[in-house]
């Protein structure tokens, strides 16, 4: 049956009239009428293709978004078309500021810092890059390497120990002590930066020319300035 019919249906039975058994017209009062008419409603096989709870509830949240979205559109120049315009500009401005700032945060403006944990021996470095290195471990192999470097050049007072050094500062400073090996150093804090932001993994040929490197520097006698000199006596 359709809603119209069920309309005419209840009007008949509970909005006033009846037609009894000898056609005679009997009034119903309004309100047991009413109820009588919710009754039927009530009944389950008059709401069998009526939405769930979740359609219902999204079918609010829909048209909620597009009364918003018309309100807005009446008040934007141009209407639809205008909002979208907006829309788009808001969002290309998003992206290019997540872009700006993403290569910002990825461009280091100097070199990677050397000493991140607590304070250890150049020996203990060795000992965890030769660790690193038995398990190809390269990168962390390397990077151990060159803390070992520069740990055993503050020990012997040729440099000044620095919290937040940076591998390419102490490259600079150690060459000016060991100029002879000033190019295998700036060598060495380049590949250090590279591993460290992620640009390339570690091999065992990096660890062997640091290795080489830091038997090479504890050979070699360095050349000292006056003040290096007065610092290392």
């Amino acid at each position: 049956m359709t809603a119209g019919g069920r309309v005419a249906v209840l009007a008949l039975q509970f909005g006033g009239v009846h037609l009894g058994g000898d056609d005679v017209p009997v009034r119903t009062p309004r309100v047991p009428a009413r109820e009588a008419a919710e009754r039927e409603l009530s009944d389950p096989r008059y709401h069998q293709h009526d939405p769930n709870p979740l359609q219902r509830a999204l079918n609010w949240l829909w048209q909620r978004v597009d009364d918003l979205f018309s309100a807005a559109a009446g008040a934007t120049p141009g209407g639809w078309v205008g909002l979208l315009v907006i829309a788009l500009v808001v969002l290309l401005l998003v992206v290019a500021l997540r872009l700006r700032l993403g290569a910002l945060r990825r461009t280091p403006t100097t070199g990677a810092t050397l000493f991140t944990d607590r304070p250890r021996t150049a020996a203990e470095h060795r000992t965890a890059a030769e660790a690193h290195a038995a398990r190809n471990d390269w990168t962390a192999a390397v990077q151990e390497r060159m803390r070992a470097i520069v740990l055993a050049l503050e020990e012997r007072a040729l440099l000044t120990p620095a919290p937040g050094r940076t591998a390419d500062e102490a490259a600079a400073e150690s060459g000016r002590a060991f100029p002879g090996h000033a190019d295998r150093l700036r060598a060495a804090a380049r590949t250090f930066d590279a591993l460290t932001y992620g640009r390339h993994l570690g091999t065992a040929e990096e660890y062997a020319r640091l290795s080489a490197l830091d038997t090479d520097l504890a050979r070699a006698k360095p050349e000292l300035t006056t003040d290096r000199a007065g610092a290392a006596g």
